[in-house]
């Protein structure tokens, strides 16, 4: 190649290097001086710089005033329980599910029988449940194009270790309950991340072979023989990570100090869940959720969010946060515990167990500000729902308001105040997203209102991220 053309080519390429610089919308070296000259030159930025460049952050944007002693007194508080740990994996909404469900097993009992469900049993029958869901949502949007919004939904998310308390209804009425004794965790239960990968590449691979299927013309009958096949090979993976389901067992009920309180009998799954929860969960609770981006008073649904493709889509009714605690406060009165979560990374003081929006001034810390009311956030990404935990207790002022809160969590009896986690109420109004009520405490007004035609939203929405 001739020295005039390579010359020529290296200008031009010189050129179109420059122009994408310095287009309209890029950091040009005029901006970056900018930049530069609006950082501050007091020499006490250089010794800030540096503490927390060698410091977590947390450590330093605690806010001392703050760190006075927990107030530990509730005015209005359920009987407490055995605090128990999901450890690697996102099964807060069941372990906050159960620890409801027994919870009103020991209300109706008293001290004299205690109960503690297995979740690896319930897990189970989840993951093979979602993995039916990812197969028949593929086969029904076959013939959309691999880039729509369903197609890609199913696709992304073929399986994972969240949801809401509608998945603990939907799963323990169909399958039933075992004690955890008869189907302790196993490894993979307690760390699902490796066991999801495996099943999720397979459920793709699968996922195409079905789309293939119904573009070549194959018969209904012939897809659904073919997906039950697949549907063995993922039950047969559950059975070596999690453990053969349990068919039939023997179980003798105990008091809170072991003792046995009558003789071992038979049980079913099926049975033991009418003997520890009675008549099904399904209709006897509705969800409410604090979303402000939306009209209050109204019911949302999001679409294919479940845990089984029969079951119950996740459906709330949208609502103020004073009327969502007036629920709450309801049921604390009358002894039980409700399923609720929120964004528990915020504010949180790990070591105290402690949730204050005071808890940490970063903006101090950092220079800046940061602004945002909780529908903003919500809009921006910037927080949602994370963590289901099992609202326990409430303090009362003399006027009847909240002044702080207690909720069970599932990261074991050591973790913050021996187990559970206490919230003031502004943290509350701020960061907590569902509440779980039994329909008894609804007004009447509030129950027709969830009655009505749900508007359906996507679970794209920033708001619908499964409690994990």
């Amino acid at each position: 190649m001739k020295k005039r053309t390579i010359l020529a080519l290296f200008l031009v390429a010189a050129s179109s290097t420059m122009l994408a610089q310095t287009h309209d919308g890029g950091i040009s070296a005029t901006m970056l001086q900018q930049i530069e000259q609006s950082q501050s030159k007091n020499p006490a930025y250089k010794a800030l710089a540096n503490a927390i460049a060698s410091n977590k952050i947390d450590d330093l944007a605690k806010n001392y005033k703050n760190l006075g002693e927990v107030d530990t007194y509730f005015s209005v508080e359920t009987p407490k329980q055995n605090i128990e740990d999901q450890k690697s994996s996102g099964r807060c909404w069941m372990f906050s599910g159960l620890n409801v469900l027994r919870a009103n097993f020991a209300k109706a009992h008293g001290d004299s029988v205690r109960v503690e469900f297995s979740h690896s049993y319930l897990f189970f029958y989840d993951q093979l449940e979602k993995a039916n869901l990812m197969l028949q949502g593929v086969i029904d949007c076959a013939r959309k194009p691999m880039d729509d919004t369903h197609v890609q939904f199913f696709f992304r998310n073929p399986i994972g270790d969240g949801g809401t308390f509608c998945g603990v209804a939907d799963l323990s009425e169909k399958y039933g309950l075992v004690p955890m004794s008869v189907m302790p965790e196993t490894f993979s239960s307690d760390n699902t991340s490796q066991m999801q990968k495996m099943v999720s590449s397979k459920l793709r691979e699968f996922g195409l072979e079905l789309r293939r299927m119904v573009a070549d013309g194959k018969k209904a009958a012939d897809i659904k023989k073919r997906k039950t096949e697949m549907l063995g090979t993922i039950y047969h993976i559950l059975t070596l990570t999690l453990g053969e389901p349990v068919k039939e067992f023997s179980y003798t009920f105990r008091d809170k100090n072991g003792k046995a309180v009558g003789p071992a009998k038979t049980y079913t799954p099926k049975s033991f869940y009418q003997a520890t929860v009675g008549g099904p969960l399904n209709g006897t609770f509705i969800m409410v959720m604090n979303n402000p981006r939306r009209p209050y008073h109204k019911t949302y649904e999001v679409e294919y969010d479940r845990h089984t493709y029969d079951g119950h889509n996740w459906k709330y009714l949208n609502l103020p946060m004073d009327e969502i605690e007036s629920l709450a406060i309801a049921s604390l009165k009358d002894g039980h515990k409700m399923y609720s979560s929120y964004d528990v990374g915020k504010q949180l003081d790990r070591k105290r167990g402690y949730l204050d929006t005071d808890n940490f001034d970063y903006g101090s810390l950092l220079g800046t500000t940061f602004g945002m009311n909780k529908a903003q956030r919500i809009e921006t990404f910037d927080s949602g729902s994370t963590h289901a935990m099992t609202l326990t207790a409430v303090d009362l002022n003399a006027e009847g308001k909240p002044l702080k809160w207690k909720v069970e969590n599932s990261w074991g009896p050591t973790y913050g105040q021996n187990g559970y986690l206490i919230m003031t109420d502004n943290w509350f109004q701020n960061y907590m997203f569902r509440l779980v009520v039994n329909k008894r405490y609804v007004p009447e007004t509030l129950l027709k209102q969830f009655e009505q035609k749900p508007t359906m939203v996507t679970p794209e929405d920033p708001l619908f991220l499964e409690d994990e």
